[in-house]
């Protein structure tokens, strides 16, 4: 059994084949990770499972912005957990937080009964939340697997500090897993630092649409500029840190 993990997060086919061809243990699926992902659909859950053998977590979040959910949108992630069991998922990824910033462990709890068997991690509302040593606790408590983390800071790497006190007080009992400016480059420095054998990246570059005629003066979505870039997981980044967490972890 692997005793480190690579997961890459993905929006799309291409992306979860290039993670595959890397090495990748898992994915985060999710959809527009450009502003931070957002529930996937099941027809692209579908694809992914019909193009790779990769474990697939999917994220579950209703739309961008903060983590405050209200009712109707609780109801919608519910539901979507129950959806993504049905549809053989290996987990499911989901957070919400009070309006004092401390876990809603009401919901929580919910999200949790309802995934069942299914692997369940906490996203990143961990890196806005109040006190992240009570909430690391109150998810274990709760029966999660994960947290996913920068350690409350931009970067994995600026947020080593409290990355490495998670995973010493963790002892084991859950899954750490450094997210944010993941690199091969960051992983390396961040495994000796913090101990940490998990980790999440995207992998993401840029690429060119295939569109040739391009309409000037009119933005699609985020901006102008960016309406003909594609953003894709880079296979060979993927394959460099999983060859390096293989040789620290052998």
């Amino acid at each position: 059994m692997k005793n480190y993990i690579l997961e890459t997060c993905v929006d799309c086919v291409e992306s979860a084949i290039a993670a595959q061809e890397g090495g990748a243990d898992r994915v985060e699926l999710c959809s527009d990770l450009v502003i931070g992902g957002v529930s996937p659909s099941v027809p692209l859950f579908r694809q992914i499972r019909k193009y790779t053998d990769l474990k697939i977590r999917t994220l579950l979040r209703p739309r961008y912005g903060d983590y405050c959910f209200s009712s109707y949108e609780c109801d919608e992630l519910n539901e979507e957990i129950a959806i993504f069991r049905e549809e053989g998922a290996d987990g499911v990824v989901v957070g919400m937080l009070n309006p004092d910033g401390t876990l809603n462990t009401g919901q929580l709890a919910r999200f949790k009964e309802t995934a069942g068997d299914m692997e369940i991690a906490l996203h990143r509302a961990f890196d806005v939340c109040l006190d992240p040593m009570e909430a690391m606790e109150e998810v274990i408590s709760l029966g999660y697997d994960t947290i996913l983390t920068s350690g409350q800071a931009a970067t994995a790497w600026e947020g080593r500090e409290l990355l490495k006190e998670l995973q010493e007080k963790s002892r084991g009992r859950i899954e750490i897993l450094a997210a944010s400016g993941i690199s091969p480059a960051v992983i390396q420095k961040l495994v000796p630092y913090t101990g940490i054998s998990s980790y999440h990246m995207s992998g993401k570059i840029e690429i060119e649409s295939a569109m040739t005629f391009r309409k000037s003066g009119i933005g699609l979505g985020l901006s102008e500029e960016k309406d003909y870039k594609l953003v894709r997981t880079d296979s060979a980044a993927v394959r460099a840190s999983v060859d390096y967490l293989k040789d620290a972890f052998a």
